[in-house]
């Protein structure tokens, strides 16, 4: 017999407002603790260092993260001069220290060179894997290992402030995209070094600056809550965004009512406005949502990450 999971099965998103100074991972298990929620899953790791937005990912709402994995992030950064880092942040050793004297001619040149399409070197203080390990392990042990270039784009790129040897930037920039390294290797363009000392993201994909939510604000909902005698969730709840919006973009399909258990059940079915192949969103006649198919090749919807109701729990 499966054990029963602890917590309740609340699915939707968090767009939560990442505090500085604690991980990714300690974040989203402090939502989950305050959601009293079965599941829960970040869709892409922000540094310590780093504040801002980290959506989190509730139930069922956790077998769509990955496609919020893949979308575009937009940062705020302040890049420090003159000082370089072993790990590219003000976390890491000093490497070199140089003085800064760089015209505001010489810095838009050099930044002009991060915009629109480039390769990225990953830092070896990333947590992308080699041989099963994170980078950033290897790195600790002094232990350097081969990283292949990456595909990057800046869509964009702008300067918000020029001051000393500080330079405030937001940057527009596809998956996978690691400002540090931006950072470091604008400082070693300009011939000074730099690392970053302040990083804030502040969207991902389509999600809206202003649902970001703080985990005091989320503390202070629930203490609402227990001082009216009321269930958390009361308040809780309405802070959640439907677990489909991790998918804005996607082509969605129609299934008739009768075609639903089949979907359920790993059937593929047919569906209105299907596309010719890719990833689809799907809905029933009433406009519940199940879940994300796949378009085989003989043109039915496939199921890929369906949504499990309660009586099938």
């Amino acid at each position: 017999m499966a054990r029963r999971r602890k917590g309740r099965p609340v699915n939707g998103i968090v767009l939560l407002d990442k505090p500085l100074e604690i991980s990714s991972n300690s974040a989203v298990q402090q939502v989950k603790r305050l959601y009293f929620a079965q599941k829960a899953g970040h869709t892409g790791a922000l540094d310590p260092l780093a504040t801002g937005m980290l959506p989190v990912c509730l139930g069922e709402g956790t077998k769509f993260s990955q496609f919020l994995l893949d979308t575009d992030k937009t940062y705020v950064v302040t890049a420090k001069l003159g000082i370089r880092t072993t790990t590219s942040d003000a976390d890491g050793d000093v490497v070199s220290e140089k003085p800064v004297d760089i015209s505001e001619e010489v810095l838009m040149a050099a930044l002009d060179k991060f915009r629109g399409k480039s390769q990225q070197v990953p830092s070896m203080y990333s947590a992308l894997k080699y041989q099963g390990q994170p980078l950033y392990k290897y790195a600790r042990e002094g232990i350097e290992v081969p990283r292949e270039a990456r595909d990057i784009e800046v869509f964009n790129l702008e300067v918000l402030r020029y001051e000393g040897d500080e330079v405030d930037l937001e940057l527009h920039v596809s998956k996978g995209t690691y400002i540090r390294t931006i950072v470091d290797d604008l400082g070693e363009l300009l011939g000074c070094g730099a690392h970053v000392s302040m990083l804030r993201r502040i969207s991902v994909g389509h999600y809206p600056r202003d649902k970001m939510v703080t985990l005091e604000a989320l503390e202070e909902l629930l203490h609402k809550a227990k001082s009216e005698d009321t269930l958390p969730s009361t308040y809780l709840d309405n802070v959640l965004l439907p677990m489909e919006t991790a998918l804005e973009g996607m082509p969605s399909v129609e299934v008739d009512m009768a075609s639903v258990q089949y979907l359920r059940h790993g059937n593929p079915v047919q569906a209105s406005g299907a596309p010719a192949d890719g990833f689809v969103q799907v809905y029933d006649e009433l406009g519940e949502f199940l879940g994300v198919g796949q378009i085989n090749d003989d043109g039915l919807v496939a199921p890929k990450r369906i949504v499990v109701v309660p009586e099938e729990s």
